[in-house]
């Protein structure tokens, strides 16, 4: 060491020794969140960016499956989890967090554009949507769950056990059909042509023609519209109402840059991440934010339909094994 000094001379060893110090001295902010959300099209990179152009750290999104995932994730990772934030958890999700004792306090104050009220503080919304199922115009259309179930058509849709939309869908036909929730999902058994651990791959397969419809957004077509200048794509609101979906982060009380986590629930609320939501991840945003041209054509449900965290925290073990005994006939 001591003749690699000499031989480099004294203003390069410092130069080398100022670099190694700040990169050392660059803090990283992990970020757990889904796959979808971190992928080249999602709003990952573009939010990473903005916010890294503010704090002068290294922002570290991972990918962790499908929302539903997630939770799982946390619960067997535990205190020992690099996250120092969770994004991607929904409402349906939230009382089970809670109950992990892992989440704190964001301390964020922000003007939301909810359709419903929202009062929680510690998971704290960066989006939402309608749960919906989208075709091409040409399909005809179904307005409930027993108008489908009698049908001929031909539907992919997600595990609950992975997926936040899969578990939406459950809580959905529970929601609108109540106690005839079992004889449902014994009808539609012969409507479902696959399910998948996650959204793309369920959304991917709709598009290769493997289903006549798919389990996603009432905003899922603006992207086909918006991104692609392609009209073709629907989805259809429910008599009964459509399932709302609203997505949460939330900070982890064991994380070690406790100011930096601050600093980014912080900006979940500002222009610089919300900006990003409606052509990224094609949901509306959770404060008011200006929507791009095509919006105004989505679908608007009559009705939306959302339980209690606590209620669907309560019903989601019952919910899986009604839904997993009618497939498995």
């Amino acid at each position: 060491m001591k003749n690699l000094f000499s031989s480099l001379g004294l203003s390069s060893v410092g130069a080398i020794l100022c670099a190694s110090t700040a990169i050392a001295q660059t803090p990283t902010l992990n970020v757990l969140t889904y796959d979808s959300f971190t992928s080249e099209w999602g709003p990952g990179p573009a939010i990473e960016a903005a916010f890294e152009a503010e704090c002068a750290c290294d922002l570290v999104f991972t990918g962790a499956g499908d929302g539903a995932a997630l939770l799982a994730r946390l619960q067997l990772e535990g205190t020992r989890t690099d996250a120092d934030i969770v994004l991607g958890l929904d409402t349906n999700l939230t009382a089970a967090a809670r109950d992990t004792g892992l989440f704190a306090p964001h301390g964020v104050t922000a003007d939301l554009t909810l359709p419903v009220a929202w009062d929680d503080d510690t998971f704290l919304p960066f989006d939402w949507g309608y749960l919906a199922f989208v075709a091409n115009k040409d399909t005809p259309a179904v307005a409930s769950f027993r108008a489908l179930a009698d049908s001929d058509l031909k539907i992919v849709i997600q595990d609950p056990r992975s997926s936040t939309p899969g578990l939406g869908l459950l809580m959905w036909v529970y929601a609108s059909e109540g106690y005839a929730a079992p004889q449902i999902w014994a009808d539609l058994a012969d409507n479902i042509v696959t399910v998948t651990p996650g959204w793309t791959e369920a959304y991917n397969l709709f598009l290769e023609g493997e289903a006549d419809a798919v389990l996603s957004y009432t905003t899922s077509p603006a992207y086909h519209l918006i991104a692609e200048e392609d009209d073709s794509k629907t989805s259809w609101g429910f008599d009964a109402g459509n399932y709302l979906q609203v997505e949460v982060a939330a900070k982890l009380a064991g994380t070690d840059q406790p100011a930096l986590a601050d600093q980014f629930m912080a900006f979940i609320t500002s222009p610089g991440f919300q900006d990003v939501i409606p052509e990224t991840n094609w949901m509306y945003p959770a404060t008011d934010v200006s929507l791009p041209g095509g919006f105004d054509t989505l679908t608007v449900p009559s009705k939306g339909l959302l339980l209690s965290s606590q209620d669907a925290a309560d019903l989601r073990d019952d919910l899986v094994e009604t839904w997993r005994a009618a497939l498995s006939q």
